[in-house]
């Protein structure tokens, strides 16, 4: 009885040992490989959306993304077929917009990021994005959507011999809280688009927890030239809102003819009294006479 109990319990602990799965070998990101993406004019955009608006995780692993346009984070969801949830974010006290988030996990494409620039705490000290030059437009449309603005509005303060004029003005700037970030976009810009900005810094006069914010800024010829490289034909990924702007400014500035300007007759108003009010052009003769009557 007692060999034939042992038997049983023999049994029963092989098929014990039999229910229990070994684990699954556990794969660390160390031995993750490598991936090289091809660059694609949407690819591009992506990019230029992290770069302003994006987040890397210091886990190694997460891509967060937040702004206070729900359309901008659906439009970056559709571009990377994923169907994460967008949720509504916390502010940090300064936002007076409700913003939104979404966050996915990719190991893969987060060391990619890493190689070509992008790494986590990016705002101050990001610099120069390794970004082929054919795909560069596309990338400065997704860093337009994220952090750069189209302003077009009307300039009524010129006044010409008591006549007021009005003017439309157009800028397009792109704002970072990075200098170095700034200037390399610029000299991009400068060198592929031949557009040249103004880079300035904004102290942020009153606030004294904010860090400066730098900006290249566009006037109006170079605006023009400047979205026309952006949006450079129809049906292009981007945020609709700035599109229509853009191509209401730029139909307006083609369209706006240089207003014709009278010429002003030369007044001429001397202290020693001996000569006021309006003179006829002046020649050599009469230069002449008033040097040699004011002794000048």
């Amino acid at each position: 009885m007692a060999e034939l109990a042992d038997a049983h319990a023999s049994r029963a602990c092989d098929r014990k040992i039999m229910r229990v799965r070994s684990p699954p070998p556990v794969l660390l990101m160390s031995t993750l490989p490598s991936k090289t993406f091809v660059w694609t004019p949407k690819l591009a955009y992506i990019v230029g959306l992290l770069t302003t608006d994006g987040n890397l995780s210091k886990d190694g692993r997460h891509i967060i993304m937040r702004s206070s346009d729900k359309e901008l984070l659906e439009k970056f969801r559709k571009c990377l077929s994923i169907n994460n949830k967008i949720a509504l974010s916390t502010n940090n006290g300064y936002a007076k917009k409700p913003s939104f988030r979404i966050q996915f996990g990719n190991v893969i494409f987060y060391r990619w990021l890493m190689e070509i620039g992008l790494f986590p705490a990016k705002t101050y000290t990001l610099g120069q994005i390794n970004i082929q030059k054919e795909f560069f437009r596309d990338f400065l449309r997704g860093h337009l959507d994220g952090d750069g603005t189209v302003m077009l509005y009307t300039d009524t303060y010129n006044f010409y011999r008591g006549r007021q004029y009005s003017n439309q003005r157009l800028y397009v700037k792109f704002i970072s809280a990075s200098e170095k970030h700034i200037i390399w976009l610029s000299e991009r810009i400068h060198k592929l688009a031949q557009v040249k900005g103004s880079v300035s810094c904004n102290e942020r006069s009153g606030t004294e927890n904010k860090a400066p914010i730098w900006e290249v800024k566009f006037a109006k010829k170079e605006s023009v030239l400047l979205l026309n490289f952006i949006y450079y034909k129809p049906n292009l990924r981007c945020l609709k809102r700035k599109m229509k702007i853009a191509r209401k400014a730029l139909k307006i500035v083609l369209s706006q003819k240089r207003k014709p300007y009278s010429k002003i007759v030369s007044t001429i108003s001397l202290d020693a009294g001996a000569i006021k009010g309006s003179c006829p052009p002046l020649n050599m003769k009469t230069t002449s006479l008033l040097m040699s009557k004011f002794k000048i």
